[in-house]
């Protein structure tokens, strides 16, 4: 009887420390610490939240910049037991775990490179990232869309360059990760320039 009743004040008092004070008190730390980034990194335009620094979304309008092909799929509306391309599914993230040999895969870019116009084409307007979520491109995949983005929205070529190198960040600290651009944050400067719409 003593081994259960000791059993039974463990178990209680472990439950309340490590499933309630401790979650309660890394939530409170990180809202105070770092309240943007414990909320989902969440962005706003206008008073109204348009999407996360952390989640992709699918741009497919020759007026905004286009983020990495995305490979995540959801239920069909029509067929719920059978997928469908979704791109940017953010409760669906995964690649294409497709193999460097797969057909499949390289018609698949194949496409898309053609889609892009004649020439090398940087490989993140191609390929699709890991978790096909990725919020970012390259500065030089920014730099690849320029024109189609300054004659869609009558821009001198100029102007909207200028904006990807504003919008473009580092390495951390110099030294971790890559050159990147979020797409979402360049677009939104893109409509702030005063010759955007909206839409997708």
């Amino acid at each position: 009887m003593t081994h259960i009743r000791a059993t039974l004040v463990l178990l209680c008092a472990f439950t309340i420390l490590t499933g309630v004070a401790y979650p309660l008190a890394i939530t409170g730390i990180a809202q105070l610490a770092f309240p943007a980034q414990a909320n989902g990194s969440l962005i706003q335009s206008n008073g109204a939240v348009v999407g996360s620094r952390l989640i992709g979304q699918s741009f497919t309008s020759d007026r905004y910049f286009h983020g990495r092909p995305s490979a995540t799929t959801g239920a069909d509306p029509s067929d719920p037991s059978k997928s469908v391309d979704q791109p940017y599914n953010a409760a669906a993230s995964t690649g294409s775990n497709l193999a460097p040999t797969s057909k499949v895969l390289a018609d698949a870019v194949a496409q898309r490179a053609q889609a892009l116009g004649p020439g090398r084409q940087p490989a993140d307007l191609v390929t699709a990232s890991a978790s096909g979520l990725d919020p970012h491109i390259s500065p030089a995949g920014a730099y690849a869309q320029v024109e189609r983005v300054a004659r869609a929205r009558n821009l001198p070529v100029a102007t909207v360059r200028a904006l990807v190198d504003k919008t473009a960040q580092g390495r951390e600290f110099g030294i971790l990760g890559e050159p990147r651009v979020n797409v979402l944050e360049l677009n939104l400067a893109l409509d702030r320039l005063g010759a955007g719409g909206t839409g997708s």
